[in-house]
């Protein structure tokens, strides 16, 4: 049993010991803390209790102390199911908030709408949770289709023609190869070649001699952290140098740990500023908490600590008393609220948030560069 679990189940016995005399607020999650995808869950997680936890040291929000009650799904869409309900039905939750994945995310939505529990900021860029807009789900980030087609535009406007694409055998894969799709009828050309690869355990025998034999000079991988970088060092141990592009559900520093010597290079999209761009406020204001407590800020964490800024927003708009009626109102009726450089904002017709989209490289240092 990893540290992390441990802490997130130990904060579900807390909860429950302490019952309502708190008066706290609680707000539910279920991730992946184990498995593929472990290391981005584990740092947005982290950046979201940089701002909750600043809150609750003031206070709170109109006096009551956010709890986020953890719960590990290990990347399964049906334990993702499974522990939603749980969060819902028996925790009581507030709201949902920092989910990861796609289908993990339509695994969710039938009991959103059941038992009218919004869920904030999910931590995936799927189509599906923004057209048709879904009622109870408020995005705080850009969506995949869109980072996959810029990373096809950027390797155009370099002069890249030969594109290989790999994707993820499941709802997240298909949604990002839609947006390369539409980078490529933008840009004119088609992809050397489109490969499908297992979600979890891709076959690097089949897959990379499917890769250089096109002589791609790129490959758009679509996938997981650590497949995408088993996969990275499958191609560079063929001796390809092909430039690879994944996305920003691989912008954490565990994504560049896992891939050790092979990281310098690797291009991956973004959805928040540059986060050590002292331009926006939010970004000066999420590096101080980090500092303060020896955390190095990554784009991973950005994301969530601009999802719980949403959240605690919400929470005050909500009223001293809130319920899920109210606080879905509260972020039905969230206009222009500015998280320090960029406005977030929900409508009837969109539950987007935010559309910021970028690239950046890991450098020889191991850091992204923008």
């Amino acid at each position: 049993m990893t540290h992390a679990w441990k802490r997130w189940t130990g904060a579900l016995a807390v909860a429950a010991s302490l019952g309502t005399a708190q008066a706290q607020i609680l707000i539910g999650q279920t991730a992946g803390f184990t498995g593929t995808v472990a290391a981005g869950v584990k740092e947005t997680t982290e950046g979201a209790r940089l701002w909750i936890d600043s809150i609750n040291a003031k206070g709170g929000v109109h006096g009551q102390k956010i709890e986020l009650l953890g719960m590990d799904d290990k990347f399964d869409p049906k334990a993702a199911a499974a522990n939603a309900k749980v969060l819902i039905e028996e925790k009581n939750v507030l709201a949902l908030f920092l989910n990861r994945g796609t289908p993990h995310s339509e695994a969710i939505l039938p009991l959103l709408d059941q038992h009218g529990v919004p869920l904030i900021a999910p931590s995936t860029g799927a189509m599906v949770l923004h057209q048709p807009v879904k009622k109870h789900v408020f995005n705080v980030r850009a969506t995949y289709q869109r980072e996959a087609e810029k990373a096809v535009t950027h390797l155009h406007t370099m002069g890249v023609t030969r594109i290989a694409v790999v994707y993820a055998d499941d709802s997240f894969g298909a949604d990002g190869l839609e947006g390369a799709r539409k980078g490529f009828r933008k840009a004119g050309f088609e992809p050397v070649t489109i490969i499908k690869a297992d979600r979890l355990k891709p076959d690097y025998a089949t897959l990379i001699p499917a890769i250089t034999s096109q002589q791609s000079q790129a490959v758009v991988w679509i996938g997981s952290g650590n497949t995408v970088a088993e996969g990275v060092k499958a191609l560079r141990a063929a001796k390809s140098v092909a430039q690879v592009v994944t996305l920003s559900n691989n912008a954490s520093s565990g994504f560049i740990k896992s891939l050790g010597d092979q990281a310098r290079g690797v291009v991956v999209t973004q959805v928040f500023p540059y986060e050590r761009s002292y331009a926006y406020g939010f970004i000066k204001e999420a590096m101080a908490l980090a500092q303060a407590k020896k955390m190095e800020l990554s784009p991973a964490m950005l994301e969530g600590y601009a999802a719980g800024k949403v959240l605690v927003e919400a929470l005050r708009r909500a009223g001293p008393n809130p319920t899920r009626a109210k606080l879905q109102t509260a972020l039905e009726n969230l206009k222009g609220f500015d998280i320090g450089g960029l406005e977030v904002s929900f409508g009837p017709d969109d539950h987007t948030g935010l559309d910021f989209a970028d690239l950046s490289i890991i450098g020889q240092d191991g850091r992204f560069r923008r």
